[in-house]
C-alpha cells in the first residue's frame, strides 16, 4: 500500500483496527503491535519507518483471529438504540448516602475481591436485558482461557466475562 502512494499512518490506522475488529480477543497483544509502529514511524519517517508497518503486518497476518468481542459490541449497541439508555440495577449503583443504602442502591451487591476465586455469580444487566448475552468467545478463546484456569483454580474468566459487554 505504501509503495502504491497510501499514507502510510493510514496504513497504520487500518492496522489498529484490524487488530482490534478481526484479532481481538484471539490475541490481545495484536493490539499494541498494531499501536506500536506509529510512533518508531513519526521518528524516522520513511523509507526507515516502513519497516515498523511491515513488522506489525506479518504480525497481524500470522495472529490467530476472533471477532467475538467486535460482534458483542455491535449487539451490545443494537440494543441500546432500541432500548435507549437503561437504569443501573440498584445492586450495583454505588450508596454513598443514607438516603440511597434506605432506597436499596447497594444491597445484595457481591464484592469480587472478597472472594478467593475473584469471580462471582451475580446479575449486572438492567432487567429489561433479561438473560441477554453478547460475548460468544471462540474456540481459540475458550482455548487459552481454560489453559490459563487451570493455574486459576478451574474457573474460565469466559465463564462471566460474556455478559460484560
Amino acid at each position: 500500500m505504501i509503495e502504491a502512494g497510501e499514507d502510510p499512518l493510514y496504513v497504520a490506522r487500518r492496522m489498529v483496527r484490524f487488530a482490534s475488529e478481526d484479532i481481538g480477543i484471539a490475541d490481545p497483544q495484536a493490539l499494541a503491535v498494531a499501536s506500536g509502529p506509529r510512533r518508531p514511524f513519526h521518528f524516522m519517517g520513511l523509507p526507515e519507518g516502513e519497516l515498523a508497518l511491515a513488522e506489525a503486518a506479518v504480525y497481524l497476518a500470522t495472529a490467530p483471529k476472533s471477532n467475538a468481542v467486535y460482534t458483542a459490541y455491535e449487539s451490545a449497541k443494537e440494543d441500546i438504540a432500541k432500548k435507549g439508555a437503561l437504569p443501573v440495577p440498584l445492586p450495583i449503583r454505588n450508596a454513598p448516602t443514607r438516603l440511597m443504602k434506605e432506597l436499596g442502591y447497594g444491597r445484595g451487591y457481591r464484592y469480587a475481591h472478597d472472594y478467593p476465586e475473584g469471580l462471582v455469580e451475580q446479575d449486572y444487566f438492567p432487567r429489561e436485558l433479561g438473560n441477554r448475552i453478547y460475548y460468544h468467545p471462540t474456540e481459540r478463546v475458550l482455548k487459552r482461557s481454560s489453559d490459563s484456569a487451570w493455574r486459576h483454580g478451574g474457573k474460565r474468566w469466559g465463564d462471566s466475562a460474556e455478559r460484560i459487554l
